[in-house]
């Protein structure tokens, strides 16, 4: 049996000795340790450009002047758009039947997976449970659907303008961005050409947002098709941002793009918080359509997994998903967009009358995009606060909310319009403006 002799000099060595011939073993006490903690890598990368300017905004007050927010797209801010009341009753009742304060399943309940899908089925693009992942609001929804679809390095085809969650989600992973562009004077169609120049062997997938925010647009049915013969030609696999689906006005039509597509793969996103008006609910989905079976189980087994870092949405606005979906009232949707409508014309009328402004007539969702000829407004010193479109990656334009009151509304085009008549001076007005924002 071997023995040890353990010989301690002072404090500092510690020498092991074996009894034998092997060699000795010796432990020097290190220098103390040091505190390096930083922040990684992915944090460095993550950047939302509309919440680094709306949670850090300072802005003075104005004792004459309120400020109006046109900024954020929170249809609940001004409190003038609530839920309808059966949809507040639904999750009341979840609550109280005490059956959803445990874990769900990560992808979310079997039930409500599918309530989803039955909602959105149709014969053109059947939907079945286990094509519906619920996540924690349709911003999860759209980060499980890149994280499933493009590694670091890959590159996706992102709109400009374009929600700037997009990239945001994208650099942080590693995943390079191509912006294709959009084009105002086509009510925001895409520029088809451009798109599908940017694709190349490391384009993972493409992204279409329709109804569309910054810009409101709605892509019609001819459009929405010419955009899938590009992803088709090209093998490219397409994520759906449609959380504005069916939010439109009476005008247009709603397509969802899946019910146009043959042989294209489509993960669509959605969820509640718009169309349902709750999006601190945070309740999304994503909806796999794959009739060609191109996914095949890899890209379902990836999104379980994906699905399993954090368990999935709140159980109670689960548990009151069914009543929330089949008991929203018709008049509820049409309301809403009435509302919207009427803000929309109102604002698209008002400030078309302004010299060097342009805005873009919408068609949907809850924005308008506004050209400004002559300079750029990241907020108006007649108390108005607008997004400029250099958050969407567009310069020269910003965005309006439509979801304030109407009384609101009129007031900020009135301050803007006066805003932009005291300050038009042609071409050589620009350097003044700059003294004013």
């Amino acid at each position: 049996m071997d023995s040890y002799l353990i010989q301690m000099n002072g404090n500092s060595d510690v020498h092991v000795h074996r009894n034998g011939n092997s060699p000795s073993l010796r432990k020097v006490k290190g220098r103390k340790p040091r505190w390096a903690v930083r922040a990684s890598e992915m944090s460095k990368k993550t950047f939302n450009p509309i919440r680094a300017i709306v949670d850090t905004m300072k802005v003075e007050p104005n004792p004459n002047k309120p400020m109006i927010s046109l900024s954020l797209g929170d249809p609940t801010v001004f409190g003038n758009l609530p839920t309808d009341d059966e949809v507040t009753q639904a999750v009341k009742e979840a609550l109280d039947s005490g059956n959803y304060n445990g874990y769900a399943p990560s992808v979310g309940y079997q039930s409500c997976r599918q309530v989803v899908a039955a909602y959105y089925s149709c014969p053109e693009a059947p939907l079945e449970a286990q094509d519906v992942i619920l996540t924690s609001g349709c911003s999860q929804a759209i980060e499980l659907a890149l994280a499933v679809l493009a590694n670091p390095g890959q590159n996706i085809l992102v709109p400009r303008p374009g929600f700037s969650l997009y990239k945001t989600l994208a650099l942080s992973m590693g995943i390079e961005v191509k912006f294709y562009n959009l084009l105002p004077e086509k009510a925001w169609e895409i520029d088809l050409k451009h798109l599908e120049s940017l694709v190349d062997e490391k384009t993972a997938c493409l992204i279409v947002n329709n109804p569309s925010n910054p810009c409101g647009s709605v892509f019609s049915k001819s459009h929405l098709q010419k955009i899938l013969a590009v992803a088709s030609r090209q093998c490219v696999p397409i994520l759906a941002d449609e959380i504005y689906g069916d939010m439109v006005f009476a005008e247009c039509k709603y397509e969802p793009i899946a019910t146009l597509s043959t042989n294209v793969p489509i993960l669509s996103c959605g969820g509640l918080a718009k169309r349902w008006l709750v999006p601190g609910w945070r309740m999304g989905w994503i909806l796999v359509n794959d009739r060609r079976d191109i996914f095949g189980n890899e890209i379902r087994d990836g999104l379980v997994s994906l699905s399993q870092r954090i368990l999935g949405p709140c159980t109670i606005v689960q548990g009151a998903l069914e009543n929330i979906i089949h008991r929203t009232p018709p008049e509820f949707y049409h309301n809403t967009l009435s509302f919207l409508k009427s803000n929309a014309d109102l604002c698209y009328a008002a400030l078309s009358a302004v010299s060097g402004l342009q805005p873009v007539r919408p068609s949907g969702a809850m924005y308008l995009m506004v050209s400004e000829a002559l300079m750029s407004f990241p907020k108006f010193d007649s108390q108005c606060f607008c997004l400029p479109a250099s958050c969407f990656e567009y310069p020269n334009f910003f965005r309006v909310v439509l979801t304030v009151p109407e009384e609101l509304m009129v007031e900020a085009c009135s301050r803007i319009q006066e805003f932009c008549e005291r300050h038009y001076q042609g071409s050589e007005g620009a350097q003044d403006l700059e003294c004013d924002k």
